[in-house]
C-alpha cells in the first residue's frame, strides 16, 4: 500500500504546483488595475547581466492606476526604462529623472474580453495538466498490480486519484471565476 499512497502524494504534489502555476501566470495578466506583478518577467541589464527587475529598484502602487518603479541606482533609469518599452505590457513608462511612473490605462470592453479569453486559456491548460497527472498515476498505479498490490488496493488509489483531479479542477476553476470578476470589474 505504501507504493499506492506515494503515487497519491506525488499525484498531489504535482497537482499543487499546477495550481501555483496557474495562479502566478494570472497575476501576470492585467486587469486594468495597477499590481507590481505585472513586471515579474521583466528583466533589465545591470552591469551586462539580465537581472530580474525587483532586484534593481524598488516597485509600488500608490493608487490603483499608477506603478511607481524607483531604481536604487539613478543610472538605471534609461536600462529600466528600455526594459519596460521592449517587454509586451503595452504600458509607456513616464520617466521624470528620480522614477519610472507607469499609468496603468483603463482597459476597453473588448479588451477585457479578450484578458478573459487568455485566462480562460491559461486556466484550461490547467486542468489539462491535472488530467494528464490523473492519466499518469492511475497507469503507475496500474503497474503495481503486477509486483503484487492488491486489486482492490490499486482501485481504491484510482478512485482517491479520481477525487483529488476534481478537487484540483474545481479550485482551477474557482481561480478562473474570480480573475474573470476582477477583470470585468470597471
Amino acid at each position: 500500500m505504501a507504493s499506492v499512497s506515494s503515487n497519491l502524494d506525488s499525484a498531489k504534489d504535482s497537482m499543487e504546483k499546477i495550481l501555483k502555476h496557474t495562479q502566478g501566470e494570472l497575476t501576470k495578466i492585467r486587469a486594468g488595475k495597477a499590481n507590481p506583478a505585472v513586471l515579474e518577467g521583466i528583466s533589465v541589464n545591470y552591469y551586462g547581466t539580465p537581472t530580474p527587475l525587483s532586484q534593481v529598484a524598488a516597485v509600488n502602487t500608490p493608487d490603483a492606476r499608477t506603478i511607481v518603479i524607483k531604481p536604487w541606482e539613478k543610472n538605471m533609469l534609461a536600462e529600466i526604462e528600455k526594459a519596460i518599452k521592449i517587454s509586451d505590457l503595452g504600458i509607456n513608462p513616464n520617466n521624470d529623472g528620480e522614477v519610472i511612473r507607469l499609468i496603468v490605462p483603463p482597459l476597453t470592453e473588448e479588451r477585457r474580453k479578450d484578458l478573459v479569453k487568455q485566462v480562460k486559456n491559461e486556466v484550461e491548460a490547467g486542468r489539462v495538466k491535472v488530467r494528464n497527472i490523473r492519466k499518469d498515476t492511475n497507469e503507475s498505479l496500474k503497474k503495481l498490480l503486477k509486483e503484487g498490490v492488491s486489486e482492490d488496493d490499486v482501485k481504491a488509489g484510482e478512485t482517491k486519484v479520481q477525487t483529488l483531479t476534481d478537487g484540483y479542477i474545481k479550485k482551477l476553476d474557482e481561480v478562473l471565476a474570480a480573475k474573470e470578476k476582477e477583470i470585468m470589474t470597471v
